[in-house]
C-alpha cells in the first residue's frame, strides 16, 4: 500500500524538490505521516495531505482542515508553506533530511514535536526514502 503510494506521488515529490529545494525524502515523508499514506479521512474528504490547517467546504462534518482541489495542490501548498520559514534559505538544496527535521520541529510545524521527529525518520528509513535526494 504505501510502496503504491510512492510510486503515485513520487514525480509529483521529484518536480516540487526540484522547484524548491526541499528534500523529496521530506516531502514524501510528511504525507505518508500526515494522510495515513493516502487513508485519513481529511485526505480523502479534502485532498489534505499534510495536515495543513485552513478552510473547507465540508457540510457534514466540521473540520478545521484546509480543502483542496487535488492531491497535487496539496504537496505544492505544502512547498510553498516550508519555503516561507524562517529556516527555508539557509537549508534550500540541502538535502539532509534529518537538517530539515530538526529546523521544521524548531519552527513549531508539528505539534508533536520530538514524536514527529521519530515518525518522519522511520518513515524516511524503512522505505529508504533518502535514496531519491540524490542529486
Amino acid at each position: 500500500m504505501i510502496t503504491q503510494y510512492i510510486d503515485r506521488f513520487l514525480p509529483v515529490a521529484k518536480d516540487l524538490s526540484l522547484q524548491y529545494g526541499i528534500p523529496i525524502s521530506i516531502i514524501l515523508g510528511v504525507s505518508i505521516l500526515e494522510s495515513g499514506s493516502g487513508t485519513s479521512k481529511n485526505c480523502k474528504q479534502l485532498n489534505n495531505y499534510f495536515g495543513v490547517t485552513g478552510r473547507n467546504r465540508l457540510k457534514k462534518r466540521h473540520s478545521a482542515y484546509k480543502q483542496y482541489a487535488t492531491p497535487e495542490d496539496s504537496y505544492s501548498d505544502f512547498c510553498g508553506i516550508v519555503s516561507r520559514k524562517g529556516f527555508y534559505y539557509s537549508l534550500k538544496d540541502n538535502m539532509s533530511y534529518q537538517k530539515w527535521l530538526v529546523a521544521m520541529n524548531h519552527a513549531n510545524y508539528a505539534g508533536a514535536k520530538g514524536v514527529w521527529i521519530s515518525r518522519i525518520t522511520n518513515i524516511i528509513k524503512k522505505h529508504r526514502l533518502y535514496q531519491y535526494d540524490k542529486r
